[in-house]
């Protein structure tokens, strides 16, 4: 075995020893079709329903959070190379103090063009409506299908195998 794949191997090790249950999360017996509206960070209103016929994915993070930052990097990369598929990622900050939110906000508009961004919202905003529950793991991702009906969801960082999955939902 390589020193790379050691290392992963006892990253991975390291991570299911730590989260309950390995982080995993089995989708609904009977898929639940979710709905979410709020305004976004540039003040733009967002729905689940303006993005009708697209698979998404909606991820729920706090702006200091280590592992939150790196999904949202690989999300990024994703949502730049499928958005001209039938794809739309959304991210949802979750945390407490308005003022870690608008940092965030400012953070992305200063380091990331315009056409690299997706909508994020702030959930704790009086405007901002959603059904996804009470989110207890950052991040927790929900990878939603065209009809916005929920495929799974991650209670942390997203797997390799999830990446697939999500895929899959694109066509």
């Amino acid at each position: 075995m390589d020193k790379r794949s050691f290392m992963r191997y006892v990253a991975a090790g390291a991570l299911v020893s730590v989260s309950p249950a390995g982080y995993s999360q089995q989708s609904p017996a009977r898929p639940v079709r979710h709905s979410l509206s709020g305004t976004d960070g540039e003040g733009k209103p967002v729905t689940l329903d303006d993005f009708s016929g697209k698979a998404c994915l909606v991820s729920f993070f706090t702006a200091g959070c280590n592992l939150c930052t790196n999904d949202l990097k690989l999300m990024r990369e994703f949502y730049l190379n499928n958005k001209k598929r039938n794809f739309v990622l959304i991210g949802v900050n979750i945390d407490e103090n308005q003022n870690d939110y608008m940092q965030y906000i400012r953070l992305i508009s200063l380091s990331i063009p315009k056409e690299e961004r997706f909508p994020v919202l702030w959930r704790n905003a009086p405007s901002y409506r959603d059904d996804f529950g009470k989110i207890r793991t950052m991040p927790t991702h929900f990878v939603l299908d065209k009809e916005h009906r929920e495929v799974f969801q991650r209670a942390g960082s997203f797997r390799p195998s999830d990446w697939d999955d999500l895929w899959s939902n694109l066509d």
